[in-house]
């Protein structure tokens, strides 16, 4: 793997990487003949035009051009979901969901893709998708690529192992990988089986969240966001290349790997990040940050310090702040926010809440810790705490998270999520003073 790092921070630096020697052109991006007789082609991850600081496009030197395949026909793929997302009401409703079960069926990555709520407009290029994702095979002679969005993937069990057009990218339970619009790839299990949490982004792309007073160093740092060596393979034979446009599947003939880019250079490339490298901040006195402080990417919209999508985790760190509440406080928010549980237990739900599963908090419905949770906090003789056993994360939106009828209507969603707030009693000592409006 190879260091990507100036990518993230909006710098617009260029990358390369060769499989072989001399493969990659040095002078001029597309000259009359490349080297090995191979095809010059260029990747956009923005309109050619945009600022140079978040212009993103790639040169793929490659040994065949991707406009060679058939023409693309629409396939039916039962749970996943495009925009827009209003085929059922979504109630305010507070919801959880235990992990979605694998199916009995052998499944790959791309036929293991269930949509779980959404929001925004694919054709608009805003808004988000929640996807869950489950695989017992991996991808033999079908190739994926994305039109419609960003997947930003994060595993909960189960090592998988991603073969793009840029190179092989591993990713384990406790890392993430980004792949970005329209890269070809094909997915491998590294273990029996995996599951784990999707958010496809339609909006900007990721980036790092701005440290302010922070000041330098902080949260995710760029050096530690790799991206792959570059890797190619010269197969042929009849394959499928599936693609995701306006939240569809369609699929086309291939006679070759279209994994076939022998060296690459530019700013538009998939990258991983290891979670254990985000350098917590948090309070050393009293109160606690919001949960914004947690941020580790985050796809801006057109509202300034509002997100179309924020990627939050909660990873284990140390809990000192005196005086306080320490588990998330009460709060209704503007945000709209899904969480999931990659391993352990979530401080403000330390039962029901299990890893793989997920909850849902929509603008202004209120939520907080459960009743143990909250009894435990006020209870607690407060000294230096470390939780170690936890990871959770969040995928927080400015607009509704509109649920799929397959999320609502599940039969792993938890139907009595509410009464994890029943044993919350009046503790009101008012001692008999009436109080008037």
């Amino acid at each position: 793997m190879s260091q990507l790092m100036s990518y993230l921070s909006g710098f617009g630096n260029h990358f390369e990487s060769e499989a072989l020697e001399g493969a990659l052109v040095k002078s001029r991006n597309s000259p009359q003949k490349a080297p090995y007789g191979l095809y010059a082609e260029q990747l956009s991850g923005s309109a050619f035009t945009a600022p140079r600081n978040v212009n993103l496009h790639s040169w793929l030197y490659r040994i065949q051009p991707s406009v060679l395949h058939g023409a693309f026909s629409l396939v039916t793929h039962p749970t996943l979901v495009g925009t827009p997302f209003n085929s059922i009401h979504t109630p305010p409703t507070q919801m959880r969901w235990d992990p979605m079960p694998y199916p009995s069926s052998s499944c790959n990555f791309i036929e293991g893709l269930t949509t779980i709520a959404g929001n925004g407009h694919i054709e608009m290029q805003t808004g988000a998708a929640i996807h869950l994702y489950c695989a017992t095979q991996s991808m033999q002679d079908e190739f994926f690529y994305n039109a419609d969005g960003d997947f930003l993937i994060v595993p909960q069990e189960g090592a998988l192992r991603f073969k793009t057009e840029f190179g092989m990218i591993d990713v384990s339970p406790g890392e993430i990988i980004i792949l970005p619009r329209g890269i070809t790839f094909q997915v491998y299990l590294l273990q029996n089986k995996a599951r784990g949490y999707i958010c496809e982004n339609f909006g900007l792309p990721f980036k790092l969240p701005e440290l302010g007073v922070i000041g330098a160093n902080g949260l995710a740092n760029p050096r530690d966001f790799l991206a792959p060596t570059a890797a190619f393979e010269e197969r042929h034979g009849q394959f499928k290349l599936l693609a995701k446009f306006q939240g569809l599947l369609w699929n086309a003939d291939i006679e070759h790997s279209p994994l076939n880019v022998v060296a690459w250079h530019g700013n538009y490339v998939p990258y991983k990040y290891n979670l254990s490298l985000f350098n917590t901040i948090n309070s050393v006195s009293f109160d606690h940050p919001d949960p914004s402080i947690f941020t580790v990417l985050t796809s801006p919209s057109v509202v300034a310090g509002t997100a179309n999508v924020d990627f939050v985790i909660f990873p284990p760190r140390w809990m000192v702040a005196n005086d306080t509440f320490r588990p998330p406080y009460y709060h209704r928010n503007i945000m709209s926010e899904y969480m999931g549980l990659v391993h352990g237990t979530y401080d403000a739900k330390e039962t029901g809440f299990i890893p793989g599963g997920g909850c849902l908090h929509n603008c202004m419905s209120a939520h907080g810790p459960d009743a143990f949770a909250y009894d435990k906090a006020v209870s607690a003789s407060l000294q230096p705490e470390y939780y170690s056993d936890t990871l959770a994360f969040m995928f927080e939106s400015k607009q509704i998270w509109q649920l799929t009828p397959n999320a609502l209507n599940a039969d792993y969603r938890q139907k009595n999520y509410l009464e994890c707030w029943k044993g919350l009693k009046s503790n009101f000592e008012s001692q008999s003073i009436p109080v008037t409006f």
